[in-house]
């Protein structure tokens, strides 16, 4: 690394084009296709497989359960089948899913999209953003209730294989959700190549079963009609309308159909749900609804009375099976997610660990971990019953589907140039089935389904917070930071003492002098012959390749600023930065290295900004957020804190 007339020695700042840019995808070879349908089977498609459990005999038992009459059931399953074709095939899979982060889908990289660049765009993108975030913070109350409706659900088989079990049906489950909990650690690299083979057996399972009912009362078919579910609305009236609540049941898997794109592509997930997923539900959903047009009696678990009673024990164990693998997928996904949050700047610094060398996505968070496993062991507890649980459930996702219609509208129009009238009636045409769906769900609020929108906004204020939080301290360090070029001008007429080594000044702006460094300099009175500003930088893609990690500035009398690039799906390592460096004759030892970090004291005042109780809440998370040590993985026996005071 030289001083050379203080230039600017480039290593790249530029960000990788990854798979997928909303155009298109590397062509997959057929096996390559099948292997990634296969591995998507256990990832993808584990949330909506698992639905079938408990759908339809909530919308005939529940809450709002309608009777079992024979027209009754038609209109259930006509509405089934085209919330199944509007919702997720043809809103999901041919059109959200052309709206990628760079190959990464989910409402969180969807929101990175919008993300304002300048300050004129500051005000309407924010909105966006704001419900983008909301939206994801929904997703954390369906990372709690998944499990906890999927795995009870499950183990309810019990009660039809043997009643006198049903005193344990609660205690199984909450055995098991906190076994599927405590694994996390271990991560899923090990099982993972289980999950596909598993979930394809479920799905071969499902319509066998549906098969098997549907050969009783093959009328059923008639349900594709969709004049089935007008005649149900007009004949039930409010109470149809209410039902619509529990038909949602069936499509609560899109958010992770579209979240998970980012780990096979659109091509096997789309393969996959229309070749063999599809067909399996629709079978399975249909040969239910023949059982109870059959026998009425039936409602009460109409998933495992389609099982012949020899099948009733290993089927309550593929259930579990199943139901295990799709909460794994969820709490993986709120693993994700975290991540992103907090490389996008709306999270404190939170412990990541990467469980698996090979697997860039195979994190483990432990505080949302352990938040997750409480929370869904309180609702088990506290619902008792996945028809119960089934309101809750509806609400979070519900609301979630209605952002991600408005959010791919705004970019449909502002990044792709639709022309407003297609934009607007590609949106319409969606909100046609979200709003009815939301509707329907969110008058359940007094039953459950106010925990997901508590949580949302429990989460959505600790992130907005956050993030205006840290913009408000940049701005306070930003008023008293001493410009780079008077600094380097000072050190040439007044030179202080240099010792040897390097020193490297974490900072979190590329822009004026560190007070961390004007500190050291003035109760110290010395200076390393060479200094690094280093600021870790994320951008609104997923991933950044090695070789454009790195943009490296020569100051002048020894300082040099690096200002390093991260995607929203990598963890900041600095270790690993330099040694990419080396790659490029750019040599720092990081054991001769002394880092120096800012250790910020806040102080809420009344200065405009946040009120003074979110303040007080972001000095909060500050204090209790990871050290900056650990969460870049610098090594602890070459830091140096010093500390400063900042009035908010």
């Amino acid at each position: 690394m030289n001083d050379t007339n203080g230039g600017t020695m480039r290593v790249s700042g530029e960000t990788a084009p990854l798979r997928g840019s909303g155009h298109g995808e590397t062509p997959l070879s057929t096996k390559r296709l099948l292997t990634l349908s296969l591995m998507a089977m256990g990832i993808v498609f584990g949330d909506i497989g698992t639905s079938p459990l408990y759908a339809i005999r909530v919308c005939f038992s529940g809450e709002y359960g309608i009777s079992p009459s024979q027209a009754n059931v038609l209109g259930v399953l006509s509405l089934i089948f085209w919330a199944l074709i509007w919702v997720i095939s043809v809103k999901y899979l041919v059109f959200v899913m052309r709206a990628d982060n760079h190959g990464e889908g989910g409402i969180i990289a969807l929101t990175a999209l919008l993300l304002p660049k300048n300050p004129a765009e500051r005000r309407s993108r924010w909105i966006f953003v704001g419900l983008g975030l909301f939206g994801g913070a929904l997703l954390f109350g369906d990372g709690m209730i998944t499990p906890a409706i999927s795995v009870l659900s499950a183990v309810e088989g019990l009660d039809v294989a043997a009643p006198f079990l049903n005193p344990y049906v609660v205690p199984v489950t909450i055995l098991l959700l906190i076994g599927l909990f405590i694994i996390q650690k271990r991560g899923t690299a090990r099982v993972g190549g289980l999950f596909g083979p598993v979930v394809l057996f479920w799905f071969l399972v499902l319509a066998i079963l549906g098969i098997r009912g549907i050969v009783t009362e093959p009328g059923v078919i008639a349900a594709i009609n969709p004049l089935h579910a007008v005649r149900f609305f007009l004949t039930n009236k409010i109470h149809g309308f209410l039902v619509l609540g529990t038909v949602f049941l069936v499509v609560t898997g899109g958010e992770a159909l579209y979240a998970d794109m980012g780990h096979f592509g659109r091509k096997p997930i789309r393969f996959s749900w229309f070749t063999f997923v599809l067909p399996a539900l629709l079978l399975n959903y249909f040969g239910q609804g023949a059982l109870i047009i059959g026998h009425p009696e039936s409602v009460r678990n109409p998933f495992f009375l389609l099982a012949p009673s020899w099948a009733l024990y290993p089927m309550v164990f593929l259930a579990t099976a199943a139901t295990i693998i799709a909460s794994q997928a969820v709490i993986s996904g709120s693993f994700s997610m975290g991540r992103q949050l907090i490389q996008l700047g709306f999270s404190p610094r939170l412990q990541i660990r990467h469980t698996s060398s090979r697997q860039i996505g195979q994190i483990y968070i432990p505080a949302i971990n352990w938040t997750l496993m409480v929370a869904t062991i309180g609702l088990v507890l506290g619902f008792g019953s996945s028809d119960h649980l089934a309101a809750a459930y509806g609400v979070a996702v519900t609301t979630t589907m209605v952002i991600t219609t408005l959010l791919f509208a705004f970019i449909n129009h502002h990044k792709w140039h639709w022309p407003l009238w297609a934009t607007v009636g590609l949106m319409v045409s969606f909100l046609v089935a979200d709003i009815p769906f939301f509707a329907a769900n969110i008058v359940k609020v007094d039953h459950g389904g106010w925990f997901p929108l508590l949580i949302a906004a429990i989460v959505f204020t600790l992130t907005s917070t956050w993030k205006r939080g840290r913009e408000i301290l940049y701005d306070r360090l930003r008023e008293g930071m001493l410009p780079i070029d008077e600094f380097v001008a000072d050190l040439e007429e007044n030179p202080p003492v240099r010792v040897p080594g390097t020193a490297v000044f974490m900072t979190g702006t590329s822009m004026g002098v560190p007070h961390a460094l004007l500190h050291n300099l003035k109760h110290n009175h010395v200076l390393h012959e060479r200094v690094i500003l280093l600021t870790a930088v994320t951008e609104e893609v997923p991933r950044i390749r090695p070789a454009q990690r790195a943009d490296v500035t020569a100051l002048g009398q020894g300082i040099f600023r690096i200002i390093a690039h991260y995607g929203f799906m990598e963890s900041p390592d600095i270790p690993n930065l330099f040694e990419e460096l080396r790659l490029k004759d750019i040599t720092i030892n990081v054991d001769e290295s002394t880092f120096f970090l800012g250790s910020e004291t806040l102080i809420p005042t009344e200065r405009p900004g946040m009120a003074i109780w979110r303040e007080w809440l972001f000095a909060f998370m500050s204090r209790n957020a990871q050290k900056a040590t650990a969460f870049f993985n610098i090594p602890a026996n070459r830091v140096m804190e010093i500390g400063v005071q900042i009035e908010l």
